[in-house]
């Protein structure tokens, strides 16, 4: 597979928090040179700047390692709007389900798909895309280390997913969110080179992994407004005790009272404003 070549990039600029542990390791480096007898403080103070990216990494809803979308309530071209997100797909036996659901809700939504499990379903994704609703980029192979990489070796992941994905969808993705929404300060740098922007969400019900959808729904709507974002996952991770994949179960539920709030479903590109509202 050829490189990705982006449609435009952008020059990275660090955080505050960035910026801050940048210099922060520079001037470590430079008291090693001055006071080499002190190295056992020093390599203390490196761990623990470490410790506290490593944390923020593991916060999904912080900004302090890059620009990171939570919620669209300034940015939202419909004033009653709720983004509805989807993970971890496509996947032929849960996907078809969830688009048959947001069809019955005139609900839209918006797909971050694996680009590996793309590549397998791709007539999944056309149908995703014929529905109205859009897909965005969750990594080519969805790494468990992603969260480790080197700049270039997040490139080339983010890239090849871009290149599956526009291949198969006809249009390039505009947002990306990591895998198990974890990141490093490098991904910020990486991200520069495409034209995508880092979101992650308001609430998420953790139907990957809970069993019981009361519980799903229970955590999803709690203080539900006008501007959230969520995440589900249109994939058979998780299933109720009859064995029905925990997403099927709880979506027509939480559809139901999105309409009851008097609020919308939409896409993130629709919710942005950057598409016509149907």
């Amino acid at each position: 597979m050829m490189p990705y070549q982006p449609e435009r990039g952008r020059r990275w600029v660090p955080t505050p928090f960035v910026l801050a542990s940048i210099l922060f390791h520079i001037a470590v480096a430079m008291a090693f040179v001055a006071w080499p007898s002190e190295w056992r403080w020093l390599i203390g103070a490196l761990l623990a700047n470490h410790v506290l990216i490593g944390c923020l990494g593991m916060w999904p809803r912080s900004a302090l390692l890059g620009a990171n979308l939570t919620r669209v309530s300034s940015a939202c071209h419909h004033a009653s709007c709720i983004v509805l997100t989807f993970d971890d797909g496509p996947d032929p036996e849960v996907t078809p389900g969830v688009l048959e659901m947001l069809d019955q809700f005139g609900a839209k939504a918006s797909f971050f798909c694996i680009g590996e499990r793309a590549a397998r379903f791709p007539h999944i994704v056309a149908e995703i895309i014929r529905r109205g609703h859009s897909v965005e980029n969750h990594s080519n192979r969805h790494p468990i280390g992603f969260a480790c990489y080197s700049v270039g070796a997040l490139r080339r992941e983010i890239g090849r997913a871009q290149v599956a994905l526009t291949t198969i969808a006809g249009t390039p993705p505009a947002f990306f969110r990591a895998p198990f929404g974890i990141r490093s300060p490098l991904l910020a740098p990486a991200l520069a080179a495409f034209p995508l922007r880092y979101v992650s969400w308001t609430r998420r019900g953790y139907d990957a992994v809970i069993r019981r959808p009361e519980m799903v729904l229970r955590r999803i709507t709690h203080g539900l407004a006008a501007g959230d974002i969520l995440v589900l996952h249109d994939t058979a991770a998780s299933r109720t005790a009859a064995g029905v994949p925990v997403v099927l179960d709880v979506l027509p539920s939480l559809l139901q009272r999105i309409e009851a709030a008097g609020l919308r479903a939409l896409s993130l590109p629709l919710a942005m404003g950057e598409l016509a509202v149907p």
